[in-house]
């Protein structure tokens, strides 16, 4: 459990977005692709999940990335190559489905991109054509650009600003692809409202669409029902059932209202442990 590595790969007015390599040889040899863990920072701490990015068997280790945002990842964000988390369980949920669809597209926004990769290589290696739309809010947040160029056969950025690529947003971009092709997969990881949108996008182009939802998540093995969703009119939990959904299935007003559920507290908390406010 102790870190190998950490980085900064995005650093843009507040926003801070962090790389870090972990030995954790057993999650290692068994990650898959759309696989996550769930690690500790300290004892008293609560637990967050990330997802795999990617893993070396032969030295043991798996890279995560994540968004300095509230309490956890702040503390995590401190700490430094050699220390030790208290805790990591993985690997959790269950990998993408990796089959040869034909033309996909991938899209993921912010932290999500994240998520992408991993599923891009994965579906690149299988014989699919791939296109990759990534969205940020502008060129210092947009992650991992170098690292799916090199597996998709086209790549499309857009940032809000226009500071890279196209000016808009991803769904934008992913609504000119379907005009344009026929594709039979959409697959999207990133902010809620752009998954819905890429979800609406993708039906009425008749395309498949597949998401990765981020519920909130506390035990990560089904116990607690913090991340439960409604799939199909049917409640779900992301850690154990997902975290991929079919997105035509998702009850994406559920998911909105429960992911805001906590937004105050978190900030408040994060205020006071990290010394920020009263």
């Amino acid at each position: 459990m102790k870190i190998i590595s950490k980085s900064i790969l995005a650093d843009a007015g507040g926003t801070r977005i962090f790389g870090m390599d972990i030995l954790a040889a057993d999650i290692a040899q068994k990650a898959l692709p759309g696989q996550f863990v769930v690690l500790m920072v300290r004892p008293e701490g609560e637990r967050i999940p990330l997802t795999v990015v990617d893993s070396d068997r032969d030295n043991g280790t798996i890279s995560v990335i994540f968004q300095e945002a509230g309490l956890t990842t702040g503390l995590l964000a401190r700490m430094r190559s050699g220390d030790s988390l208290y805790a990591i369980a993985g690997p959790l949920g269950h990998p993408t489905p990796v089959k040869k669809y034909g033309k996909v597209i991938a899209v993921g926004a912010g932290v999500g991109i994240a998520e992408v990769y991993p599923v891009v290589r994965a579906l690149k290696e299988a014989g699919n054509e791939i296109s990759v739309i990534l969205g940020a809010r502008s060129k210092s947040l947009l992650i991992l650009e170098d690292e799916l160029r090199a597996v998709s056969g086209d790549i499309v950025v857009t940032t809000d600003d226009g500071s890279s690529g196209r000016k808009g947003f991803a769904t934008g971009a992913l609504e000119g692809l379907l005009k344009n092709c026929k594709y039979d997969l959409v697959y999207a990881v990133g902010p809620i409202a752009m998954m819905r949108l890429a979800a609406e996008t993708a039906a009425r182009f008749n395309v498949r669409a597949i998401v990765s939802l981020n519920a909130l998540m506390l035990d990560a093995t089904g116990m607690c029902g913090c991340c439960r969703v409604r799939i199909g009119g049917e409640t779900k939990f992301s850690c154990v059932d997902g975290p991929e959904f079919d997105a035509s299935l998702v009850d994406w007003g559920e998911l909105e209202n429960r992911n805001r559920l906590y937004l105050e507290q978190e900030r408040h908390i994060c205020r006071l442990k990290l010394g920020d406010g009263k």
